[in-house]
């Protein structure tokens, strides 16, 4: 019984470390390829049914884009927002100050280190139990 769970425990902790260490260098990358975003006061404007957001940007330049459908609709009925606009770029912005495919991949390869940790905790225990 304990050689059967100390195979196991040993598969989960190289597969959530190894696997954790993976997503987090993939979030990494995700991260650096999402570039800088800055916060920003802005306008939001309801007119011929599109949501139009225009803001100042930090060069005093004005930033203007049109709303996707999910931020429609989270500006709905408002006349300001706190966005994050991309730096560098005048039509780009956004709700939330991390992307959420950079979001997803940190918890992924935190939940996985996670695994790990236990599993090679749980072999530890295993160990001196016996």
């Amino acid at each position: 019984m304990n050689v059967a769970l100390d195979a196991i425990l040993e598969i989960f902790t190289w597969v959530g470390l190894g696997a954790g260490a993976l997503v987090g260098l993939i979030a990494l990358g995700l991260w650096a390829a999402d570039g800088s975003w800055l916060p920003a006061q802005a306008v939001v404007d309801h007119e011929d049914g599109r949501t139009v957001v225009r803001w100042f940007d930090d060069a005093g330049g004005v930033g203007a884009a049109d709303a996707g459908h999910a931020e429609a609709e989270t500006l709905a009925g408002v006349s300001t927002a706190d966005i994050w606009y991309r730096l560098g770029a005048r039509d780009r912005f956004r709700l939330t100050r991390r992307s959420p495919a950079v979001r997803a991949a940190a918890w992924l390869a935190a939940g996985l280190a996670a695994v790990g940790i236990a599993a090679f905790a749980a072999s530890w225990i295993v160990l001196f139990a016996a």
